[in-house]
């Protein structure tokens, strides 16, 4: 297929069965959010969010555009910002992974760090700061309707596409800004009313369940607050996960299934996995998988992967 420019690759992305690590009494699909062309679902929210404020006005021609980032939205603003002509800052917490300053240099933004004790509000409360001071256009992924809109119109349909006559009875997702879940939330429930809608999120974070925030290795959720656009009222049931095993189902996950997720996929299939179990035989089961695994090479996901050579192995043969 030809397209235009990247930015219209976004979205229509694969959903896949799993086949081994699933019970054997339901389906369990997973939809796959790498598919698009930075290689996770916030390409969606980026695109929606840009093109909504050129569309307005509120963003001007070759205005620069900042944004609070833990990457993965960064690494999409600086992919849409570099095919529309926008320069592009983006403010991050120092404890978010390498990879992903680096992407986002190489697309043309420029990365501005803050401390990690300011946790998520802190680099909200900097690019806010930066904002103001040099007139620049703040996306607010976390508070702009045209995030969830945008999942709205393009991520809930292509699931309804996708199970068009078919049964789906659960839709489990983590939340980060909220935008995937409000957004494609409302769509499905709307369509299928006795759909489960699942949030999941950190243990240690589990702030929908009424619990206190504290720092987590599942980079991309729940920040240190819960988020404008996030509606809860859509949540059926909430899955808290515990992040080191989330960690070990990514990785069961590209081992038995060929699936490279980051930690966030390992806890979306992994609340998924305890919903299975508990689900009456027939069950359709739906896990959004926002990233790839290539997001966390220098994190605890792959901390314990050899780096160098096997030859040991072969002595063993």
């Amino acid at each position: 297929m030809k397209y235009d420019n990247v930015l219209e690759t976004i979205g229509q992305t694969p959903v896949v069965k799993i086949n081994k690590l699933a019970p054997d009494d339901v389906s369990l699909y997973v939809k796959l959010e790498s598919f698009n062309p930075m290689a996770s679902v916030k390409d969606r929210l980026a695109r929606g969010i840009i093109l909504d404020a050129k569309q307005s006005g509120a963003l001007k021609e070759g205005q620069t555009v900042i944004e609070a980032t833990s990457g993965n939205t960064g690494i999409a603003l600086a992919m849409v910002c570099a095919v529309l002509g926008h320069p592009f800052v983006a403010t991050m917490a120092e404890t978010f992974s390498i990879e992903r300053r680096k992407i986002m240099r190489a697309l043309g933004a420029k990365v501005i760090l803050t401390p990690a004790a300011e946790r998520g509000s802190g680099m909200v409360r900097r690019a806010e700061e930066l904002a103001q001071e040099h007139n620049w256009f703040l996306a607010r992924q976390f508070q702009n309707p045209a995030n969830p809109e945008y999942h709205a119109n393009t991520t809930g349909p292509e699931i309804l596409q996708d199970f068009a006559g078919e049964r789906l009875d659960f839709w489990i997702t983590g939340w980060g800004t909220g935008g995937t879940l409000s957004g494609a939330g409302k769509v499905l429930k709307a369509a299928r009313p006795r759909l489960q809608v699942v949030a999941t999120e950190p243990e240690q974070a589990a702030l929908l369940s009424g619990g206190d925030w504290s720092p987590h290795k599942i980079q991309g959720w729940t920040p240190d607050f819960i988020p404008d656009v996030l509606e809860k009222e859509i949540v059926d049931r909430i899955v808290p996960v515990n992040e080191d095993e989330s960690i070990g189902t990514a990785l069961e996950l590209a081992r038995l299934e060929g699936i490279f997720t980051g930690i966030s996929g390992g806890a979306s299939l992994n609340a998924a996995l305890k919903v299975a179990q508990e689900a009456e035989p027939g069950s359709v089961l739906l896990a959004m998988l926002p990233d790839t695994g290539e997001r966390y090479l220098s994190t605890p996901l792959l901390e314990n992967v050899n780096e160098g050579t096997d030859a040991d192995w072969l002595e063993t043969l």
